[in-house]
């Protein structure tokens, strides 16, 4: 894939520029409230009365075999599968099942698919560049100057994401990890409120998932963070909330001592989790 299909690509939630102030209101309640939310595919249903609301600020691990409906919950809440029933608001004033993707990712909801997608042939510091621009046309994204606050920015995310010495190296030489802590520095250059983040250190080494945790715990308070993940270590690590999905609803919510002490959790996951490890 070259630089233009890659620009092009509808899945690439930064193609849209989120405000540095997002509008969404959430004095009266969650940044993210899912309420009976159920959708069918062929029959099966993938979510099942969903119930699940984030606090601002919140991060929040959702665990839960293949097949609960974790990534199927991701898609709903950035606009790419609608719903049956039920209802999905961002703050008290957004309701998402009402707009499409790119109005949904303009609001400042993030998603950071398992699989890092950067532009491998530009720099660390272009990657980041590019995500900021606030015109997505073509032309205007490789004519636009660096300003003093955007290069601010810039350097603010290389700071978070500990990438600082490797701005000037293209992005394609660098590990599985550092390409990942790009992806999330790309989706942080436009302060999101709502980070959905699936799968984080797949594929990573123990230094690079201390150095994932280290990063996505410190978002906390800053953004609100969704970490979707199998790695039951590293999960240990960040959890401050746990929801355990089963067939496409809730099964548990708790600590990570009240899930794993969970018979039912034990019985459909943890159980087989420990034994795969």
């Amino acid at each position: 894939m070259n630089l233009w299909q890659s620009m092009a690509r509808r899945d690439r939630v930064f193609e849209f520029l989120a405000p540095a102030i997002s509008p969404v209101d959430v004095r009266h309640g969650p940044i993210l409230y899912m309420e009976d939310v159920t959708v069918s595919f062929d029959g099966f249903r993938a979510i099942d009365n969903l119930n699940l609301t984030i606090d601002d600020g919140e991060l929040r691990c959702i665990i839960g075999p293949n097949g609960a409906g974790k990534t199927t919950m991701m898609d709903i809440i950035t606009g790419k599968t609608r719903p049956d029933t039920g209802d999905v608001w961002f703050g008290s004033r957004h309701d998402l099942l009402t707009m499409n993707e790119p109005e949904i990712a303009s609001l400042g909801i993030g998603r950071k698919f398992q699989k890092p997608t950067v532009f491998e042939a530009l720099t660390v510091f272009e990657n980041l560049e590019l995500a900021m621009t606030a015109d997505k046309r073509v032309i205007p994204t490789l004519t636009a100057r660096l300003t003093g606050d955007v290069r601010d920015r810039i350097e603010e995310v290389l700071t978070m994401i500990q990438l600082a010495d490797q701005q000037a190296q293209p992005a394609g030489i660098l590990s599985h990890g550092q390409k990942q802590w790009l992806e999330i520095g790309m989706l942080l250059m436009q302060r999101p409120r709502l980070l959905l983040v699936d799968e984080p250190v797949a594929g990573m080494t123990e230094q690079e998932m201390e150095r994932t945790a280290e990063l996505l715990t410190s978002l906390a308070g800053k953004q609100s963070v969704v970490v979707v993940e199998h790695d039951m270590g590293f999960v240990r690590s960040i959890a401050r909330t746990v929801t355990v999905l089963h067939q496409g609803s809730v099964l548990a919510e708790g600590s990570m001592d009240q899930v794993q002490s969970d018979p039912r959790v034990i019985e459909v996951y943890l159980g087989e989790s420990e034994e795969a490890a």
